[in-house]
């Protein structure tokens, strides 16, 4: 047995099963809510998701082959692409039937965290750019119109042999806003991988520009967990990357 510990769940392996169990009281629905969403979900998709089943503990399901994307080309971008496009064009109604959290209630908790952060983040900043941030919170404050993983990041990619064999850790699956998905293709990932995502999906230029937003926004979780959890050194070195991603 292999244990793997998450920021929401814990997680162990035994054979051919990987379980999870909530590590936090506030988890545990959104945890279980895999196990309608994601059998729904998978035949939808062009590429493997796990299929959870309910245990007394949480979920299990069946092992993904594959690594965490480390690097990739064109190809590797085209699937994820084509992934994303197909997964973008479920119909939201349906997948909040089959677990998914509402755009209402996820637009509410969306709403307390980026007043946090005003709140809390913004008058940490010089003067100068606190306009500038106040803006970039209020552009990705109230979008949701697709379903969407949510933690879309190489972590969460898995790999064999220069294919993708599994997008895994679908906990936070919500209707929002799908740029969100394509922060870290677009912003983050390899050049080549970026290429064939466009290629793929084809987003718009606003699509594009809130994925940019998107990675603007990435050190302020850093900052707002340091500043709830009382680590210093956590605020202190995500400070400056809010100023530059700014």
């Amino acid at each position: 047995m292999i244990l793997v510990e998450g920021w929401d769940s814990h997680a162990w392996i035994d054979g051919p099963w990987i379980h999870r169990s909530p590590r936090r009281p506030e988890v545990r629905p959104r945890l279980l809510a895999e196990a309608t969403l994601l059998p729904w979900l998978a035949p939808q998709l062009p590429l493997p998701v796990p299929v959870p089943e309910l245990t007394d503990d949480g979920v299990r399901h069946l092992l993904l082959p594959g690594t965490p994307l480390e690097d990739g080309g064109a190809a590797t971008g085209r699937e994820l692409g084509a992934f994303l496009k197909a997964l973008h064009a479920v119909d939201p109604v349906d997948a909040v039937a089959h677990g998914a959290l509402d755009a209402e209630t996820a637009t509410a908790a969306k709403t307390v965290e980026l007043a946090e952060f005003r709140t809390q983040i913004v008058p940490l900043l010089p003067s100068d750019v606190q306009t500038a941030a106040h803006e970039l919170l209020d552009r990705v404050a109230n979008i949701r119109t697709t379903l969407v993983h949510c933690d879309l990041g190489p972590d969460h990619i898995l790999m064999t042999d220069g294919r993708i064999t599994g997008i895994i850790d679908w906990t936070d699956a919500v209707i929002g806003d799908p740029a969100l998905d394509l922060c870290w293709p677009l912003n983050g990932a390899p050049d080549a991988v970026r290429a064939g995502v466009i290629a793929a999906y084809e987003p718009t230029p606003d699509l594009v520009a809130r994925s940019h937003d998107w990675a603007r926004l990435s050190p302020w979780y850093g900052v707002h967990r340091g500043l709830l959890l009382d680590r210093p050194a956590d605020v202190r070195t995500g400070l400056p990357e809010i100023l530059t991603a700014l």
